[in-house]
Order: C-alpha cells, then sequence, then structure tokens
C-alpha cells in the first residue's frame, strides 16, 4: 500500500492530467450535440467490431455441432422427399386410391477415413450394423452419389467409392432419361468418369446432367455430373460420355447411407427370375 501511495506521489501531475483530459472530453461530448452523435457513432462502430469478432470466434468453436446439426437436418428432408416413397396405387371403376409407403430413407454418417488417389478407393464412415446399416446400401452426400457400402461392422462400414474400377451405376441424362451406366474413368481421374452405352438416339449435349436413373441402389435424379466430351463407341451403336463429377471425393465429411425398404424383396425376386432361364 505504501508503494503504491509512493507511486501516485511520483507521478501525480500525469494522473491529474488524465483525469482533467477526461473530464473535458466527458463535458465537451455531453454539451455539444454533434460531437456527441459523432463519438456514438464511432464507439457504437468499435463495440460492433468487437462483437462480431467476438461471435465469429464462438461460432468457430461451434462449427462441429452445426456441422452435425446440418447433416441431420439433411437427412430428415431426404425422408420426406417425394422421391423416397413407393407408390401403392390401386384403380377400381375410376376410383384410384393412392398411399404413400416409405421406399427410401437416410442414415446420416461422418467420414472418419477416405482415399481418392489408389486404383480402388474406399472410405470409413462412423455408422455400422448397430445403426442400420448393411453391405449392399448406396451412399451419397449433398452434391451426388458417393459409393456402396462393402463391409460392415457394429459401429463402422467401409464403403467402395464410385472411384473404384470394379463401380458401376446405373445412370441417365436427365434432359431426355436415356439410360446408360457410370464409371469411373480409364485415366484415373478422380473429377471424372464414364456414362456408357447410351444410345446414339439420346443426342446427348455437352453439358447435360447425368443423374441416377432409379434402377440401382439409389432413388431417381441424384446428381452425378456434367458431360464434358462424346466419344462413339466401336460399332457406332452407342457413345460413352466423359462426365466431370458432381461430386469433389477429397471433400467428404458428411454421408447419407440410402436405406431401400424393397432392396430385398427385388433382390430376391430378380434371383428367382435369373434362377429359372
Amino acid at each position: 500500500m505504501r508503494n503504491l501511495w509512493i507511486f501516485i506521489s511520483k507521478y501525480n501531475a500525469f494522473f491529474l492530467f488524465l483525469i482533467f483530459e477526461v473530464s473535458s472530453l466527458i463535458i465537451f461530448i455531453k454539451y455539444n450535440s454533434f460531437q456527441r452523435a459523432a463519438f456514438i457513432n464511432s464507439s457504437n462502430d468499435v463495440t460492433g467490431g468487437l462483437y462480431t469478432r467476438v461471435n465469429e470466434f464462438y461460432s468457430y468453436l461451434s462449427l462441429k455441432d452445426v456441422n452435425d446439426s446440418l447433416a441431420h437436418e439433411n437427412a430428415r428432408l431426404r425422408n420426406q422427399l417425394k422421391s423416397s416413397f413407393y407408390v401403392d396405387t390401386i384403380a377400381k371403376h375410376k376410383v384410384v386410391d393412392t398411399v404413400f409407403k416409405q421406399q427410401y430413407e437416410y442414415i446420416v454418417a461422418k467420414v472418419i477415413n477416405n482415399s481418392v488417389n489408389h486404383s480402388n478407393n474406399y472410405l470409413t464412415i462412423n455408422r455400422g450394423s448397430n445403426q442400420g446399416i448393411a453391405k449392399g446400401m448406396g451412399v451419397i452426400c449433398g452434391l451426388g452419389i458417393v459409393g456402396k457400402v462393402v463391409y460392415v461392422s457394429a459401429h463402422y462400414a467401409v464403403v467402395q467409392s464410385l472411384l473404384h474400377k470394379s463401380s458401376q451405376f446405373s445412370a441417365m441424362l436427365a434432359r431426355n432419361k436415356e439410360i446408360g451406366y457410370i464409371e469411373w474413368g480409364d485415366d484415373l481421374n478422380p473429377h471424372k468418369g464414364l456414362l456408357k452405352d447410351v444410345s446414339n438416339n439420346a443426342l446427348p449435349k455437352i453439358g447435360d446432367e447425368v443423374v441416377t436413373s432409379g434402377y440401382s441402389l439409389f432413388p431417381e435424379g441424384i446428381p452425378i455430373g456434367k458431360i464434358t466430351n462424346l466419344h462413339t463407341k466401336a460399332g457406332g451403336i452407342s457413345l460413352n460420355m466423359e462426365v466431370a463429377f458432381a461430386v469433389d471425393y477429397s471433400k467428404l465429411q458428411y454421408v447419407d447411407v440410402v436405406d431401400n425398404k424393397f432392396a430385398t424383396e427385388q433382390a430376391g425376386l430378380e434371383a428367382q427370375q435369373k434362377k429359372d432361364e
């Protein structure tokens, strides 16, 4: 305490100057409307800027929770899409009784391991059989298709990416619904693939959108990419088209696993048909 008094006594002139300076500024601002308005505006700018920085800092800290919330919300909205329902229609004497039944459900998952620079690429997600994941389910993200589930444990699953030599999925041109199939390109470019065996009658154009057909693991209309080049197949019967993928597979963070409620029934029926051939 004694040292504090000695310090104040030693620098009393400086402290008196500060007191008089602050007092004069307060009187000057208080009794002059223009200066008061300018001071308030300036202080609001400073305070607003400070609040903005603090809010940005807290927003950054909560990014994980925000991403988790958005991923779950995307899955919930996908479950409500019309394409996720099967229409069971009974028509008798022009009276139509239509009942919508859920055909596709989506299970959100986080990508915890991923590769894009191998000839056969996989990703690992943090959902497994305990959360309803099963082998053979399709996997998508907000921008388009990702691949299919190939291995499942209780809490994890491994997904065979579209960037895999054996990945093939039914696809079509969004403009005219001409069917083909999509696979990874021969040059192993992670941003490009090939849409194959599309009829010459399709008259495709550069820039046409390519989407899922609904014939494979995914609902109809899930984005795949856009046509960047056309190639005539030997014999001239069909076309192969270079497609720029809609998804950047190196940046995957959250995905949705597609649970087709009718997949088992369809697979069983088709297996029986093949057995009878």
